[in-house]
């Protein structure tokens, strides 16, 4: 739950190459669900002695924490930087960055893997970047995806590959995984559904707790709350056959819009499970929530949360999309956050 303003002692502690660095003014960190890297900026304090030692680093790795209290300690992001400023007047360092997926993205990749399954590449691809790995176990060689021989390369198959982050995310979308790195490990498993929150988003005190929000905007797209249709066509070169497989948002209604996917070598059960995902995926972005509220440290992308107390159609479960969160030692605490589901009359709660 969210503690009562009155009570909160927000604090920051920056550790850089795991030593505790002094002077930190002000953090924004950004944790998103886009397969892309959570981002951070860092405002610090330093004087001429600092300065010439950041002026002369190569690489350092930052990670920044958070605490509402002064006592408790969570850590928000742990990543390399990307890029830094030094104001050689007023004695201050700007840092920017990425969290370890940026080693990923920043790796170009001709490797082959021969006889790998997606489990098997994307552990050797953690240990190799230097980080651990949750994987759920995979069976097939990956080559089996594109009806070729097991001792086919991978790389060879889907030459649009040009990173290792590119494959990491291609060969979760054949899996149907999620992939993301959190702190220092590499994740590599099917979406983990989890369950509300018991932080409650709402302008006005309900019956679930106190208001905690700041401001509120609500967005619906009419489009894609009507009835649309996949469809996703293959030609599978193994079985000289092709395939064409449609899903839709309703099973009733003729669709007002179709998104045609082509996708080469795939089987009619692949073809339509990709159908399948991209359907959840588009009609996921019906109802968007966009909010911002008192910092707190609970809320991170890929959870659920509930909005009440609007009186519309609007109270309803969400999917966390994006969390921004500042801290400034001045102003305080705060975050935003942007969340997105499909219309769930079934699961409103009242105010």
């Amino acid at each position: 739950m969210l503690q009562p303003p009155d009570l909160r002692q927000p604090r920051m502690r920056v550790l850089v190459n795991g030593v505790e660095t002094a002077g930190a003014l002000r953090a924004e960190i950004t944790s998103n669900n886009h397969y892309a890297a959570d981002r951070f900026r860092l405002d610090m304090q330093t004087n001429t002695t600092g300065a010439n030692t950041w002026s002369a680093i190569d690489q350092a790795q930052i990670e920044i924490q958070l605490s509402l209290d002064g006592v408790g300690y969570a850590s928000v992001i742990h990543g390399d930087i990307d890029q830094l400023r030094i104001d050689p007047r007023a004695l201050r360092v700007t840092l920017e960055g990425r969290d370890f997926t940026s080693r990923f993205i920043q790796a170009r990749t001709q490797e082959t893997f021969a006889n790998q399954t997606s489990s098997q590449i994307a552990a050797i691809l953690a240990a190799r970047r230097g980080l651990s790995a949750k994987v759920t176990a995979t069976t097939t060689p990956v080559g089996a995806y594109w009806q070729l021989e097991h001792d086919r390369t991978t790389l060879d198959s889907f030459s649009r590959t040009v990173s290792e982050w590119d494959l990491l995310i291609t060969l979760a979308s054949h899996e149907g995984f999620d992939v993301f790195v959190s702190s220092t490990t590499l994740y590599f498993q099917p979406p983990v559904i989890s369950t509300p929150q018991t932080i409650v988003l709402s302008q006005q005190p309900t019956l679930n707790g106190p208001a905690n929000l700041m401001s509120l905007s609500m967005e619906r797209s009419l489009t894609l709350a009507g009835n649309i249709a996949v469809t996703v066509r293959s030609w599978n070169s193994r079985l000289a056959q092709s395939f064409v497989q449609t899903v839709t948002s309703s099973g009733t209604a003729s669709p007002s819009q179709t998104f045609v996917y082509v996708v080469p070598n795939l089987t009619p059960d692949a073809a339509l499970r990709l159908a399948q995902s991209r359907l959840a995926e588009l009609t996921s972005h019906e109802r968007v929530i966009e909010a911002d509220m008192p910092g707190e440290l609970t809320l991170m992308p890929r959870q659920q949360i509930m909005l009440a107390g609007t009186k519309t159609a609007f109270d309803q479960l969400y999917w966390i999309d994006e969390v921004t969160r500042r801290l400034d030692v001045q102003s305080g605490f705060t975050q935003s956050l942007r969340a997105r589901n499909s219309s769930v009359l079934a699961n409103s709660i009242g105010e």
